[in-house]
């Protein structure tokens, strides 16, 4: 599996590179998952802008990622995502459950927005 890692001090930006994510790079992408989370990484930024077509075992290795993320109380964002896995993400009903943003920039304010509204709330409480 081909990506590039970015960490930033707020989030992490996972860039995947490659067309498709189906059965062959899904598990690979989960135990990437899991070590980024483990490693104490808390925001994640997915930019998809490379990805064309993803199956029910890639949109599975995502929900893993936003399945981590919560456990932190952290984010997950997917930046750049093709029309097509749109189609498929709103076809399985996720476009509710996952955060979806054209631009790897605006998905970085929606992190730091998060971060502060959650700081918001630790403050109020």
């Amino acid at each position: 599996m081909k990506y590039l890692i970015d960490k930033q001090d707020k989030y992490t930006l996972f860039h995947i590179h490659e067309e498709k994510l189906d059965t062959t790079i899904a598990p690979k992408l989960k135990t990437e998952f899991f070590t980024l989370y483990q490693t104490g990484m808390v925001n994640l930024i997915l930019d998809m802008s490379m990805v064309k077509y993803v199956d029910s075992s890639g949109l599975s290795a995502i929900l893993v990622a936003k399945r981590l993320s919560e456990q932190v109380e952290g984010s997950l964002v997917m930046a750049g995502v093709s029309e097509h896995v749109l189609k498929l993400v709103k076809i399985s009903k996720l476009d509710n459950v996952l955060t979806i943003l054209p631009t790897i920039e605006e998905a970085v304010d929606a992190v730091y927005m998060a971060a502060l509204e959650k700081d918001i709330q630790k403050e109020q409480n």
